[in-house]
């Protein structure tokens, strides 16, 4: 039960204070690791696809076996010391691993320069928070940009971390940050990242997996209070939640097409490639840039319902135990 209230009030700091950019957040000291680990690893194995296929293999071991590790052992040393003192360390590691106010403030200031008519600080602003080449961004591109980026992270930012520390405490939640974190930096289908890589994709995948679809049912139940389109989410949703290359990211970014009603998704340059890519949802509209405050009411809406489902079958669980 202190797991359970550590990540209660670990929620609420997370809406409260965000990610102060002043703060070294612990997830850099993660990708510290990833690159260290990588530049090793890649001098370790040779240039052939087995061999960067098995250095892969090494950097998510090692990955997540230290990223677990340590705060695993700095709880398990807090609760040695004082059992206040190991609340207090798991609160704040739980805060630590939610970017409920961070997602919401950084797409607004998509917004804001939109609003502003100021393309070249919206296209810098979006840049930001989504991987994809941003400087050929028309308005509602970029808009529609920040709106799918919310749409994700609403589940790898938020509800999947919230699911693993819910079962296993702030340990597991860096367990999967880990994993999401190696997925965010070596995770491509380019010439350098295609082999390397694909360990790290993979387990990402199988992370996600799960996660991915409770975050998208949650976010359709969470239409019914932050005034959206439920009924249009869901068909959607069961309609396009495969419309994309990854077999978890089209989820909750075609629950929050039909909710709001638009066509989100399609082609996207990333590096100087265009990528090919299916549409989720419906061309009713043009994506507009209120849909931005719009989307990060769907995402505040699921975090609060996703926390009380989460909190309420861990307490059930404990009290049966």
């Amino acid at each position: 039960m202190m797991t359970l209230g550590a990540l209660a009030l670990g929620f609420v700091l997370d809406l409260l204070i965000g990610d102060p950019h002043f703060l070294y957040h612990p997830i850099r000291l993660v990708g510290n690791l990833i690159a260290a680990a990588e530049k090793v690893l890649r001098k370790l194995f040779p240039k052939t696809p087995g061999g960067e296929m098995t250095a892969g293999v090494f950097l998510v071991v090692i990955v997540t076996a230290i990223s677990t590790a340590v705060p695993c052992l700095l709880l398990w040393g807090a609760w040695k010391v004082n059992r206040w003192l190991y609340f207090a360390l798991q609160t704040v590691m739980c805060y630590q691993l939610l970017a409920t106010k961070a997602l919401k403030d950084e797409s607004m200031k998509v917004y804001d320069k939109l609003k502003e008519g100021d393309l070249p600080g919206a296209r810098y602003a979006v840049s930001m928070i989504v991987g994809r080449d941003t400087q050929v961004l028309d308005e509602e591109g970029v808009t529609k940009a920040a709106v799918e980026t919310v749409a994700e992270n609403t589940s790898d930012g938020i509800v999947a971390p919230m699911l693993f520390m819910a079962i296993g405490g702030a340990g597991l939640g860096y367990f999967y940050k880990a994993i999401n974190t190696m997925d965010s930096m070596v995770g491509y289908k380019n010439e350098k990242y295609l082999y390397f890589g694909r360990a790290a994709a993979k387990l990402d995948d199988a992370a996600n997996f799960l996660p991915s679809r409770l975050s998208a049912l949650l976010m359709i139940a969470a239409c019914a209070f932050t005034d959206l389109d439920s009924r249009s989410a869901f068909r959607i949703w069961k309609r396009d939640r495969f419309n994309h290359a990854s077999p978890n990211s089209a989820q909750t970014e075609a629950v929050m097409a039909g909710a709001l009603g638009v066509q989100l998704a399609g082609d996207a340059w990333y590096f100087g490639t265009l990528y090919r890519k299916k549409t989720m949802g419906d061309p009713s509209r043009p994506v507009v840039c209120e849909d931005i405050p719009r989307a990060n009411r769907l995402l505040y809406g699921t975090a609060a319902l996703a926390l009380a489902v989460f909190a309420a079958v861990r307490a059930l669980v404990c009290l049966a135990l």
